[in-house]
């Protein structure tokens, strides 16, 4: 029903910037919830943000102050904006979106993109 393709990922230095898109297709509903996760080698995948229907956002407390989802519904597009990156913050970013999930929870997620890497060096 819902295919989503995230974008806009790459290498940067700690503390620069990058924004990333997750560009959905097929029949989006703007009552979708929209999350983004992230996933490091060997470890588990973990929230990191997520953007509901009212335009209500809500993020982990490890991005809080330093990252900003926002939906564009004209576009069909959900962002995912980098500040002040570490490098902790390396990872395959993945966006997601379900109707009326636990914003936190992977499981309560329907569909997923395929994901996009985010290196950050020292």
């Amino acid at each position: 029903q819902v295919q989503l393709v995230e974008s806009g990922g790459g290498s940067v230095q700690a503390g620069g910037s990058l924004r990333l898109s997750c560009a959905a297709s097929g029949r989006p509903s703007r009552g979708y919830i929209v999350g983004w996760f992230r996933q490091a080698p060997g470890k588990e995948r973990e929230f990191v943000g997520a953007v509901n229907w009212s335009t209500n956002t809500y993020y982990a407390d490890s991005v809080k102050g330093r990252f900003t989802v926002s939906r564009d519904n004209v576009k069909n597009t959900v962002y995912l904006q980098m500040n002040s990156l570490k490098p902790e913050d390396t990872a395959v970013y993945y966006c997601a979106a379900g109707l009326r999930p636990t914003y936190y929870l992977t499981s309560e997620y329907a569909y997923w993109g395929q994901g996009t890497q985010v290196t950050v060096s020292s």
